[in-house]
């Protein structure tokens, strides 16, 4: 019997409409193709361009220590890993990495994640559930926001950097765990870390700090936004940092007590069901992090062009944002500004990214320049000049 024509349309119908809907409200992104290793100078589709859009804060991706060492540790170890951790995939280069993140943020262990998002989801799917309440700051990074609803507690957001707000929400709603980035990833300010401790241990509620952008940047041989607060384990129990930023290879890692690192390794899904990072890279990381600990030259650097480039974006009239960090950004408005100014600047042999809702909060569309000790002051100031003759 011949069955009835179908009255249901091909998913895939819906798919192109949707993405008409993204390039209309100029939301649309696509991919550039980069044919040069992460640094300042770059060849990017197919054309040279001076770059002021990664993350390479000390400009560590490209040096030779650390290449030499992924060398040398794929001779030892392969390429791959070969299982997650628990299997048999956790090698004593893993081990040693992890050693050395602990000693370097003074806490009793550490335990590496394969990336940030996977161990932000990792850490609080596993220490708060259906009964408990997480409170974040509003423009906490996308994968904190998701390793809360991934855990089942009720979600509340407080005003960005306002522990005042966050005081009277927990007043009213004992709170688990308090969650909130170090460094804000779009915005560069630093978040209200002793006020939020204090809060934190009064309530008897954990306080978890994302620093993928405050390790290697800030505080004493760059251990981060708690060493430059002067803040220890006993004020932020729980530290997630990441290795591809101002350290420049890969992963991420959580520090904190003996008890904490032990329930993660029991519940943390996001660790348990994934295969380890390769061994190389780890002996890559160990290198990376011995040159952030000595070179003390590049966060010198680091905050010599971040001055530079806020005097003149400030004599030039730009709309800064208060940032004391490497991520500068220049805010445009809408997405159509921002992705013009961006435009313009590409067409001056420069790269920055343009960066837009849903990533940046409705009417705060940007450009998100970001600063590296492999700059020069010549770039910052080619960078500035091309600034002043964006289209208002």
């Amino acid at each position: 019997m011949e069955r009835p024509p179908s009255s249901r349309t091909n998913p895939e119908t819906e798919l192109r409409p949707r993405l008409d809907a993204l390039k209309a409200q100029s939301l649309y992104r696509r991919r550039r193709l980069q044919d040069s290793p992460q640094q300042p100078q770059a060849r990017v589709d197919g054309r040279p361009m001076l770059s002021f859009c990664g993350n390479d804060y000390l400009g560590l991706a490209n040096h030779p220590e650390v290449i030499a060492a992924l060398r040398d540790g794929a001779e030892r170890w392969g390429v791959g890993s070969g299982a997650a951790h628990l299997v048999n995939g956790h090698s004593r280069a893993h081990q040693a990495l992890e050693e050395a993140l602990a000693a370097f943020t003074g806490r009793p262990r550490a335990l590496l994640f394969s990336t940030g998002y996977m161990a932000n989801l990792g850490v609080i799917s596993a220490l708060a559930g259906r009964t408990d309440t997480v409170f974040e700051d509003r423009l906490n990074h996308a994968s904190l926001l998701d390793g809360a609803l991934l855990s089942r507690a009720r979600l509340r957001r407080y005003p960005h950097a306002d522990a005042q707000a966050l005081k009277r929400l927990i007043d009213s709603d004992p709170a688990r765990l308090i969650v909130t980035d170090g460094v804000f990833s779009m915005d560069g300010d630093l978040a209200p870390l002793p006020e939020l401790a204090t809060i934190a241990r009064d309530s008897g509620a954990w306080l978890m700090v994302d620093d993928a952008h405050g390790l290697g940047v800030l505080g004493h041989e760059g251990r981060g936004s708690l060493d430059h607060f002067g803040l220890g384990p006993e004020d932020v129990p729980i530290l997630m940092g990441t290795l591809g930023k101002a350290f420049g290879t890969f992963g991420a890692f959580v520090a904190g007590s003996e008890e904490l690192i032990e329930t993660l390794i029991q519940s943390a899904r996001s660790y348990i069901y994934t295969t380890a990072t390769p061994p190389a890279l780890a002996e890559a990381t160990l290198a990376s992090l011995a040159i952030t600990r000595r070179e003390h030259w590049r966060r010198e650097r680091l905050t010599e062009w971040i001055e530079r480039f806020r005097t003149g974006a400030t004599r030039i009239g730009l709309n800064l944002m208060d940032s004391p960090t490497p991520i500068q950004p220049i805010l445009a408005g809408s997405a159509e500004q921002a992705l013009a100014w961006s435009a313009a600047l590409e067409a001056a042999g420069l790269l920055v990214t343009a960066i837009r809702p849903p990533t940046v909060p409705e009417g705060t569309a940007r450009l998100r320049i970001t600063l590296s000790a492999a700059h020069t002051a010549d770039d910052i100031d080619r960078l500035l000049a091309a600034l002043a003759r964006l289209p208002t």
